[in-house]
Formats: C-alpha cells, structure tokens, sequence
C-alpha cells in the first residue's frame, strides 16, 4: 500500500533497548525489565500495580479469572471478538449490549436493561482511542454492585480530565499489539489498585506457580497453588515497551496532530461523519482514525475498494461479534442491538499513525472526496 493502515513509531532507542537485552545472553523470559515496564505502567496510568502478559487477550482472561467471574458479563459486541471470547474461556457467558454513537461505547441505557441476577460485571471498551462513557457506566456498576473491567485495548493515554482510561473501573486491560499506540509487537498488561487482582494475575500468568523468587535461577522449589497459563511477556518485549512507553508524550501528539490535520480536511465531505472527542475534556488519543460513511454499508464498501484501488489501506472496525459464524450458529445467540449493527455498515477506519505525512493526507482526502464525486455523478 501507498498508504498503509498503520506503521510502528520506532527510533533507534528501541533498537538499542533490545539489543541489550540480547546480548545480555540471559533473562529473554523474564526479568528486571518486564517488572520495570509494569512499574513505568502503573506509574503513567496511575494504579498502584500492573502486571504484564504477552497479548492483550491474555490480559482480559487473566482479569476475568483474577475477578472469579463465572456467571455473565455485560460487553458490547461492536469490539474485537476477544473482548467477548475471554469470558468464555473463563467458563463464564457474554451478554452483549448496544452501544451509542457518540463514543461507539456502551450505551448506558442498554446496560441497564441488561442486567439480571446472573450479571456479575462490566466490561467496557474504550473504542479506537476515545474514552467511552465510563464515568455513567462506574455509577451503574456502583449501584448494582458490579464488577468493572476497562477494556482499554484501543486507548492507551486516553483520559477523562486529568484521569486516564484504566483507573476508572477496578481494574483494567492494555494492549501493546504493533497497531496500538505503543507496541512491544505484541503484549498486554492487566492494571489495578487491589492488591488481590495484582496477585492473582501474576499467578494466571506463569502456571499458577507462587514465586518468591526468579524461577530461572533460584534453586528454590516453588508451589503450584492453582491452574494457571503460560502468558508472560518476554524481556526482550518488555524493553521494547520502556522505550516506547517514554516517548508516548510524544507518538499522542503527532497522532492528534494528524488526526486534527485528517479532520479539517475531511470535514468539507458531506458524505462523511469525522470521528472528534465527544466533550473538550475527553482526550482521544486516536488509535484508529474511523469515520462514519452516512449512505451506509454498499458506499462504506465501495469506498474501501476504490481506496484499494488507489493504494490507500482501509479497515471495518468492527463487524458484530453476535453476527460472526461461531456466536450467530454455534452459540445460538440471538440479539437486538440496532445501534451496533447500523454503526458497523457505516464505520470505516482510515490510515493513521504518528508519522502520515501531511501529502499522505492530502491524498487520502483527495481520493477520498474523488469517490464521492463519482458516486454523485452515476447516481
């Protein structure tokens, strides 16, 4: 592509970072550097713990463990599939809700209108970059005496005044997969204030082995006190992520830059809805860069061919969880979410990344406002 979906910020830091740890000739697993990467998290989100793991995914099913989760959980389905999926690996069931239009995260309402005895958490997303409307969502989960978990994947440095997304809920999840703000190629934490969550993630973590030391080199004998996985992040990724994490002032700031840039310009094409912060202090930090095509789904795809055509990546971020092969006919799930399924024909996510250049940009517009004047022109 001209023009790719995303490309990974690097400098040569992050290539000194692994380098070292390489050569180092020890420690690859795990080490010094993946408890510093979890204490520079926790000091940049603002928990008292972290705990790394190798993706993501693992990371949510580490949390839905850590919180015994066993009966139901509220999650939109207008997310990537893992969100719900770590539920059922967990043994415990999906009960989606619609979201709203303003922020693509759960609509409130709906939430509500979910919740039975069975319901036993929350689980939210904070979509592409942008805080979800978790502060109504925490009330909620407060009055119904419900778990939280931020799922905040998409929005690493999103905040809500001066209060970033992952301290809102009672713990929370990050993802360093190489699309994300910063990567470590792939990765993932689990952040929380409660010391039992910390605990028990560690043990999700590594076999369910109680360490009171480095398993490598103590020759301590160590207890294996519950079932756990084998999901722990190397030290090579880790000092990957301390590098990138100290320069994420930095990679935010192109991205907003590029996305205010990608606004302006897109903002003279009446056909399509640019994605902007829902309040002055919602602070989006632009993960993904998705629009809304309002002619819906046939122009949607047509427009992601035509910019194929032209070298211009684009994405549908998402297409429903409860309409995918395995939840619709394996799982029988039927569900009323008109919302998420009229979003999902209009979204489309285009290029966006700290280093797009202001002539990539152009061009993406160009072509972008081309299309629709075609469009126009056979109609």
């Amino acid at each position: 592509m001209k023009v790719p979906l995303f490309k990974i910020f690097w400098d040569e830091e992050d290539v000194r970072a692994v380098n070292e740890i390489i050569q180092r000739g020890m420690y690859w697993t795990s080490g010094p550097q993946s408890k510093e990467f979890e204490k520079v998290i926790a000091q940049y989100i603002g928990t008292k713990y972290a705990v790394v793991f190798n993706s993501g995914t693992s990371a949510l099913h580490a949390a839905v463990l850590a919180h015994n989760i066993k009966d139901e959980a509220i999650v939109p389905s207008f997310t990537f599939i893992a969100t719900a999926n770590a539920l059922l690996f967990a043994g415990a069931r999906p009960v989606f809700a619609d979201i709203e239009i303003k922020t693509f995260g759960l609509d409130p309402e709906d939430v509500k209108e979910k919740i039975t005895d069975k319901v036993k958490a929350i689980i939210p997303v904070h979509y592409g970059g942008s805080p979800c409307l978790i502060r109504e969502l925490k009330e909620i989960a407060e009055d119904y005496n419900l778990i939280l978990i931020e799922d905040a994947a998409e929005s690493f440095g999103a905040k809500i005044k001066n209060k970033k997304v992952g301290t809102f809920g009672d713990s929370a999840i990050l993802s360093f997969c190489q699309n994300k703000v910063i990567t470590t190629g792939d990765g993932g934490a689990v952040v929380t204030d409660s010391r039992e969550i910390y605990e028990k993630s560690k043990l999700v973590r590594s076999h369910g082995r109680l360490e009171d030391a480095d398993y490598f080199s103590s020759w301590k004998p160590m207890d294996y006190i519950t079932l756990g996985y084998n999901y722990r992040m190397s030290d090579i990724a880790a000092a990957l992520g301390i590098a990138q994490l100290e320069k994420i002032d930095k990679i935010i700031k192109m991205r907003r830059k590029n996305a205010e840039y990608m606004n302006n310009i897109l903002s003279e094409t009446k056909n399509i809805l640019p994605p902007k912060p829902l309040y002055d202090y919602y602070f989006h930090v632009y993960q993904m860069y998705t629009v809304r095509v309002k002619e819906g789904q046939s122009t949607r795809d047509n427009l992601a061919k035509y910019l194929a055509e032209k070298e211009i990546a684009a994405k549908v971020y998402f297409h429903p969880v409860h309409l995918t092969h395995f939840y619709k006919n394996k799982l029988n799930y039927d569900c009323k979410l008109p919302v998420t399924e009229e979003m999902s024909k209009q979204v489309l996510t285009l290029p966006m990344y700290p280093s797009l250049t202001i002539e990539e940009m152009d061009y993406i517009a160009e072509e972008t406002k081309t299309f629709f004047s075609e469009e126009s022109d056979i109609k």
